[in-house]
C-alpha cells in the first residue's frame, strides 16, 4: 500500500528482456536507504517488488501482465520515474489509499501553463471513467491528486509548483501516456 505522495525522482538505468520477463534497473537516492530484496517500491505508480539491489540500482522483474497494463514497457535509459516506498503502518498518512495496481493507461490530452499554474487534462480508459468524480482522488503516474473536473471522457487536475519538482509531470508533455489508478474507495462503493 502505497500513499501517492512521491519521495523522489530515479532514473532507469536499462530495461532488459529477459526469457517470460523484463528486468528494470533504476538508479535511486533516497529509495534505497533501507530498501532489501522482497520491498515493495512504487515506479511511476505501479507496484514492483524488489529483486536486487547494487549500491544505488535496484531491480525490478516485469511481468507480462505488468508490461500490457502500464507503461513501464515504454521506459528507456535516462527516463525520469517517480519514486515511493511502501508506507509504514506508523508513520503520517498524506495522500490517498494507492494499492500501486494500475487501471489502465491514460493520456495527456491539453496541458495549460501559467506562472506557479499548470492545468493537466487527462483521458484515462473510458470504462473507469465511472470510479472518477470531481474533488475525489485520483493517482496517475504514482502521484496521489485531486479530481479538478470531469467530463464526459477527461478528467483536469491542477499541479502546483512543488509537485512539478518533485515528480516527473515536469517533464510531461501532451500525448504522452501515464498510469491511472482509481480510487480504491469509490471502486468499492460502487461494487
Amino acid at each position: 500500500m502505497f500513499t501517492g505522495i512521491i519521495e523522489e525522482q530515479g532514473t532507469v538505468q536499462e530495461l532488459v528482456r529477459r526469457e517470460n520477463l523484463y528486468v528494470l534497473s533504476v538508479k535511486a537516492d533516497k529509495v534505497v536507504a533501507g530498501t532489501n530484496n522482497g520491498d515493495s517500491i512504487a515506479i511511476n505508480g505501479v507496484c514492483l517488488t524488489v529483486t536486487g539491489r547494487k549500491g544505488k540500482i535496484l531491480s525490478f522483474d516485469l511481468m507480462k501482465e505488468t508490461l500490457q497494463a502500464t507503461t513501464l514497457c515504454d521506459l528507456k535509459a535516462g527516463a525520469c520515474v517517480n519514486l515511493e516506498r511502501a508506507m509504514k503502518a506508523d508513520s503520517r498518512f498524506g495522500g490517498h489509499f494507492v494499492t500501486g495496481h494500475v487501471d489502465g493507461v491514460g493520456t495527456i490530452e491539453r496541458i495549460i501553463q501559467l506562472p506557479n499554474y499548470v492545468e493537466f487534462e487527462i483521458f484515462p480508459p473510458k470504462k473507469f471513467m465511472r470510479y472518477l468524480v470531481a474533488k475525489g482522488s485520483v493517482t496517475l503516474d504514482g502521484i496521489s491528486l485531486t479530481v479538478g473536473r470531469v467530463k464526459k471522457q477527461s478528467i483536469t487536475v491542477y499541479l502546483i509548483p512543488a509537485t512539478l519538482r518533485i515528480t516527473n509531470f515536469g517533464k510531461k508533455k501532451m500525448g504522452d501516456k501515464i498510469n491511472v489508478e482509481t480510487d480504491i474507495l469509490a471502486r468499492y462503493l460502487l461494487r
